[in-house]
């Protein structure tokens, strides 16, 4: 990726941040209970 300016950089952030408020995503929770669910899931698939 070619060297960006300060003020490239400074744009991008301020579009991506922009981009989020807009679209926030939904908290899908703590690794750990992902974990869980989808060992649960496996398991009752057997």
């Amino acid at each position: 990726m070619a060297k960006l300016s300060k003020e490239q950089r400074k744009a991008m952030i301020q579009k991506a941040e922009e981009d989020r408020a807009k679209h926030p995503q939904a908290k899908k929770g703590s690794g750990f209970a992902n974990l869980d669910k989808e060992a649960e899931r496996l398991s009752n698939e057997n």
